[in-house]
């Protein structure tokens, strides 16, 4: 993860606090599905459901930075900082696959 501070305005992300609040109650759930040692296939589907919520929220931060922060970088003219960007998409790419 990058502390790094980027010469442009950053997208806002609070509107995905629904989807990860709706994320925690489902990990609750599933939880609660353990304790009760329910079915094994039933937590796995909680699970996947899980995780695809989860990839959902990515997809949409990896939009909205793609539109705001380096198209806004890109704009700007800054080399050094596209060129560091599309690295850190790249590697952010390289991590999705072992997912």
């Amino acid at each position: 993860m990058s502390d790094t501070a980027h010469p442009h305005e950053h997208a806002a992300h609070t509107d995905q606090i629904p989807r990860l609040n709706r994320i925690a109650g489902q990990v609750e759930g599933v939880k609660k599905m353990i304790v009760e040692e329910r079915y094994c296939p039933d937590i796995i589907t909680q699970l996947r459901a899980i995780r695809a919520a989860i990839k959902t929220i990515e997809a949409n931060i990896l939009e909205r930075h793609l539109h705001s922060c380096v198209a806004g970088t890109i704009a700007s003219g800054d080399k050094d900082e596209a060129a560091t960007m599309i690295e850190e998409i790249k590697d952010l790419f390289k991590r999705f696959e072992l997912d």
